[in-house]
């Protein structure tokens, strides 16, 4: 092949793929796990602080900056002090500090919503509103889902 054919061809490809990698990425639907690989409470009440987890979660997923992920991970240590396990949050803050790097390709990950890699990328407008646009359906399964275990323990 000619040299010019060979740099016409490679012009094309890249017009051809450049579309691709300006779209922005797309964020998974919200799920939650409740305390991913840490008890969801204790023997006594097996979901004494899965609700603290699950708000947990809905930070992980949209992700953001590492200072947010930090404010999500003390909000978690705070929620579960408040319901009288102050040891059990500074076990949980150790976890998720060190298990929540959204460098491990766990399901767990800092922005686990996003593809993995994304790491502690800011989100920007268009994904903010993708955020906003799932983050109602995220609500609503949190809501039902606490209907549901309130309906089974009574």
């Amino acid at each position: 092949m000619k040299k010019g054919h060979r740099a016409t061809l490679l012009i094309i490809g890249l017009w051809v793929l450049s579309p691709l990698s300006a779209q922005a990425d797309e964020l998974q639907d919200f799920s939650s796990d409740g305390c991913s690989a840490f008890p969801d409470g204790t023997r006594e009440d097996k979901e004494l602080w899965r609700s603290c987890c699950v708000l947990h979660d809905l930070a992980y997923w949209k992700g953001g900056n590492s200072d947010e992920r930090e404010a999500a991970d003390q909000a978690l240590k705070a929620c579960v002090e408040a319901i009288g396990e102050p040891d059990i949050a500074k076990l949980m803050l150790a976890g998720v500090r060190v298990g929540g790097t959204p460098w491990l390709p766990t399901r767990f990950r800092w922005a686990y919503g996003w593809p993995f890699l994304r790491g502690y990328e800011e989100v920007d407008e268009v994904e903010a509103q993708q955020v906003a646009t799932k983050m109602e359906a995220a609500l609503a399964l949190i809501e039902a889902e606490s209907q549901a275990r309130s309906k089974i323990s009574n």
